[in-house]
């Protein structure tokens, strides 16, 4: 089985879904990609694309359509500008042409060469979509992908040969619960520590506590940005932005010139149970209102779950004694893995297996890396992780209109509370006397995600999602 680096489970990337927005834009690219290694992008006449599945039922709400187009005009998602997304995408609607890689000028027709495909779903996958490009010798280059969550994308009849020469081997593969364990025991290690041992077949010790940094950097901006911006989210619902006014309302009004300095007044400030609650609270809220706003965010593991680890990583920073730069990387470390665990053994796609696969996973990881950086055990780190995901499994991914606002955001709030909970459990808990495995629990949320009906798998077909929009008070 292929290793996967706890970086590619929690990235920088770009809301509103990972499986919707960041897979469609990766697509894309690695289609500009293949046109360009071939010679073929200057030749290009024309470019179509579908949209099928859980791609197109919920398209709209979640900007796979705009995602489409930046990945074809070149634009990389962990870079750019995202203010500029609204600007870019209606020179393309209006202009009736588009700038193929960045480089190529040809003719694009927004309402027939983007084409949501409502009532097809692809075999492999419910995030499939196809693009074909049209050369000047009117011969064809097309290709099938499926976003299969996480931002993860693979391309429909890629061969085994492909995939293994794309895969990497770790000295000591945790493909399991139980292979972590053993491989703790063995080398006498801590989950992080074992973690990054293995991250350096990727990358080297160093390499990996900047990139761990880098991404901390990313998550503390981002829930300063969240909390620093006001009004009411993109599109039809009228979502209030509420983390602004709850941040302002905790710190007394006052106004701060940078991240740190903001951080330094919620640290000196009041320590009660109900002030952290509602802390914990605006850190997942601010997350994931800059997601729902096209805003750049770290998936972990996706961007609907996006709030989570943020939040709990933020609550040891600002009201655990003793969390320094070492102890995040540790938590971020800790988290991707576990995050390992349910992409190789069940899934981290809602189109898949609900939300269960988002909130639930990510609450998990962060339960877990919670544990590790409180001084807890190999053994109770996995039974965090356990803990936390027994009380998500079965939850439907209904978001209401498509969009990654309702109850989208609330959940992350929720989901991070779970996580402190089943930390806290776990830490005053003998893990031996416990009856259930993490891997048990992996194996049972892939069941349910089985047994679940597709309409409550972000098709927006049940659940909350059908709900009358006009009934409903934001």
């Amino acid at each position: 089985m292929e290793s996967i680096s706890a970086f590619e489970i929690i990235k920088v990337g770009v809301g509103p879904s990972s499986s919707h927005t960041m897979g469609p834009w990766s697509a894309s690219e690695r289609f500009i990609n293949r046109l360009r290694r071939d010679g073929n992008l200057t030749r290009v006449t024309q470019v179509s694309v579908w949209l099928y599945g859980s791609l197109a039922k919920t398209g709209y709400g979640h900007g796979t359509d705009v995602a489409v187009l930046m990945g074809l005009s070149g634009e990389d998602f962990t870079k750019i500008d995202t203010s500029t997304i609204p600007e870019k995408v209606q020179q393309i609607k209006t202009g009736g042409m588009m700038m193929l890689g960045g480089e190529h000028p040809i003719g694009f027709d927004y309402n027939s060469d983007l084409v949501f495909e409502f009532g097809i779903t692809l075999d492999f996958h419910p995030n499939g979509m196809k693009i074909r490009a049209m050369l000047h010798d009117e011969s064809i280059v097309e290709e099938t992908y499926f976003s299969i969550g996480g931002g993860f994308v693979v391309k429909d009849g890629q061969t085994a040969d492909e995939i293994i020469n794309d895969s990497k081997v770790t000295p000591y593969p945790c493909h399991s619960a139980r292979d972590i364990l053993n491989n703790c025991r063995r080398l006498n290690l801590r989950v992080s520590e074992l973690v990054l041992l293995n991250e350096q077949t990727w990358r080297s010790a160093e390499e990996i506590r900047v990139h761990a940094l880098h991404i901390w950097d990313e998550i503390k901006q981002c829930v300063f940005r969240g909390v620093h911006r006001k009004g009411v989210l993109p599109g039809s619902l009228n979502v209030r932005r509420r983390a602004y006014e709850l941040s302002k309302k905790q710190l007394g009004g006052r106004k701060f010139a940078d991240v740190d300095a903001w951080i330094e007044a919620i640290r000196t400030g009041p320590q009660d149970f109900r002030t952290v609650n509602k802390w914990v609270s605006i850190f997942a809220l601010a997350v994931n209102e800059e997601n729902a706003s096209f805003g750049r965010i770290v998936t972990a593991p996706t961007n609907g779950a996006s709030g989570v680890i943020p939040a709990v990583l933020m609550y040891a920073w600002c009201f655990v004694p003793h969390v320094d730069e070492d102890a995040v990387v540790d938590f971020l470390l800790t988290a991707g893995e576990i995050g390992t665990l349910y992409k190789k053994g069940a899934t981290i796609s809602a189109a898949m297996g609900g939300c269960q696969a988002e909130i639930g996973v990510s609450s998990s990881m962060a339960a877990a890396a919670l544990t590790e950086i409180l001084g807890g055990t190999k053994e109770q780190v996995m039974q965090a992780a356990e803990i936390a995901m027994e009380h998500h499994l079965g939850m439907t991914c209904d978001p209401i209109g498509g969009l990654v606002q309702i109850p989208c955001i609330e959940r992350n709030s929720m989901g991070a509370m779970k996580a402190i909970t089943a930390s806290n459990i776990a830490l005053d808990e003998d893990p031996t006397a416990a009856r259930v495995s993490l891997d048990d629990v992996i194996k049972t949320m892939w069941e349910t995600a089985r047994d679940m009906n597709t309409k409550y798998k972000e098709t927006s077909e049940g659940g909350l999602a059908v709900i009358p929009v006009n009934v409903i008070e934001c």
